[in-house]
């Protein structure tokens, strides 16, 4: 057989090989990288069949054939390391060698095998040429390497969150000479490897996707540490996107110029969502401390005027009993019937999504609405119904002291009136009357509710029964003398 008829023999043995294996495999990047293999070997066969027809010098066409060997040798690591190293019915990159490290696999063998095998003199006589472009390129390879190390290394992956220097973002593609980020402005900022393989890389996404957050709020010296403690353990379970488990915790930190100061420690799924889960565990513990009444004090150092005049106990008396005046449940009330209950009633704010009951908690107090709205759900999470200003809720736990019967929750920001159990006892024993008239209206609408539900059967409850019914609960629970005269 002569030489170019090996040669042509050979580089159809190539062709044939990558396009047999390229229609077996399913992996996208093996038919990517199988197409060069399959082009040099073509282009192999045509410049062999050029030279075997043509007469060229011997100088000129030992030249080409050196270039055709050449393009046959890369060809054929190209076909070796592809296949070796990628699954062929699988479409994903191995994670040890992705594409980068492939590539740079392919490369060396091939100067390798150009320099030591096939001892090229064109490559081995260009090594001072290499050193000098070494030289001009140093940043270009520098970037180069470096992108190596991080594949290699594997600080992070696409789909990261990383902090690198002063950037942050999510790790959107790593190539030969720069990593790309995306900030949470939506900013893309392209940083070069080399700077990257030179600063502390934090990664977020790993060795686990929870990430601790850190909140700090300030809370008066008057109260005392455990108390504010819990009350931010009731804000953080008002934050969805804080984890309860792994558990949060909190910790003082400082005692302050004007304020004890807090460490609140939570945990969250989604790095990407920092800046609203810092958002939403503020404002809740923003709004638990103002139900609870601890302050949040201002700085010390800035005085800042505070125009208002507090407000005397006899207004505020006058303003809550306002607006329990027009709630259906009071209405029977005399004005200072109405005013003894305002006088011992508490007002509460709750931010949107807050929980203001809950199902199966023990009961013992009533809320009237005074502003924004509210809604009643069950376990399920099936809404039975919704309540604005004037509406109340809770008065069964406030008068029997059984567990609350469903979820109810603020719609919006809302403002509440409270009436615990313990009030309403005070009044009940100098006003009986007071606890007769509230059962008349609760029990016309409870019996309203049970007709509602007993439509097919044959008795109907009367209100007078259903009222008799309620006081001796209501008697039983307040600790109240007879109410019924019997």
């Amino acid at each position: 057989m002569t030489d170019t008829a090996l040669r042509i023999a050979i580089g159809a043995a190539v062709v044939l090989l990558a396009l047999v294996i390229r229609a077996a495999s399913v992996n996208r990047l093996v038919r990517r990288k199988l197409r060069l293999s399959f082009f040099l070997a073509l282009a192999y066969i045509l410049v062999s069949v050029f030279l075997d027809r043509v007469a060229l010098s011997p100088d000129m066409a030992a030249r080409v054939l050196s270039v055709i060997q050449l393009s046959m040798a890369l060809a054929i690591i190209n076909l070796v390391v592809v296949v070796a190293i990628n699954p062929l019915r699988a479409d994903r990159v191995p994670e040890r060698f992705p594409i980068i490290v492939q590539d740079t696999v392919i490369i060396g063998l091939f100067l390798v095998v150009a320099t030591v095998v096939m001892q090229e003199k064109f490559l081995t006589t260009s090594a001072v040429g290499a050193v000098v472009i070494g030289f001009a390129l140093q940043d270009t390879l520098g970037n180069m390497f470096a992108g190596l190390a991080i594949q290699v290394e594997k600080p992070f992956r696409v789909g990261h969150w990383i902090t690198v220097g002063p950037f942050e973002g999510l790790v959107t593609e790593v190539t030969w000479r720069a990593t790309k980020i995306r900030t949470k402005a939506g900013n893309l900022v392209v940083l070069p490897n080399a700077f990257m393989a030179k600063e502390a890389i934090t990664n977020y996404s790993e060795p686990t996707a929870p990430t601790r957050l850190e909140v700090e709020v300030g809370v008066s010296y008057g109260v005392p540490p455990n108390q504010v403690k819990a009350a931010i353990a009731e804000a953080l379970r008002n934050a969805p996107l804080a984890l309860t488990s792994p558990a949060p915790d909190v910790l003082v930190k400082d005692f302050g110029a004007s304020a004890v100061v807090y460490l609140v420690r939570f945990w969250i799924n989604d790095f990407a969502k920092d800046s609203a889960a810092r958002d939403e565990v503020r404002s809740a513990i923003y709004y638990s401390l103002r139900r609870h009444g601890y302050e949040i004090p201002f700085p010390m150092q800035i005085e800042i005027p505070r125009p208002e005049e507090p407000e005397r106990a006899s207004e505020r008396i006058d303003r809550v009993s306002g607006i329990l005046a027009p709630v259906a449940l009071f209405a029977p009330l005399a004005s200072d019937q109405r005013d003894e209950l305002a006088a011992r009633a508490v007002e509460r704010i709750y931010g949107q999504g807050e929980k203001i009951v809950c199902q199966g908690e023990p009961g013992g107090s009533m809320f009237v609405v005074h502003r924004g709205r509210v809604r009643v759900v069950e376990a399920s999470g099936r809404e039975l119904a919704a309540f604005e200003a004037g509406g109340y809720f809770g008065e069964m736990s406030m008068l029997t002291g059984q567990p609350r019967s469903a979820t109810v929750e603020a719609v919006e920001e809302c403002q509440v009136v409270e009436l615990t159990a313990a009030s309403l006892r005070e009044v009940a024993l100098a006003n009986p009357e007071v606890v007769t008239r509230i059962s008349a209206v609760v029990a016309e609408r409870q019996a309203d509710l049970d007709r509602q539900k007993a439509e097919a059967a044959a008795g109907r409850p009367a209100v007078a029964e259903v009222q008799r019914s309620l006081l001796t609960r209501i008697q039983a629970f307040l600790r109240l003398p007879n109410l019924l005269g019997d």
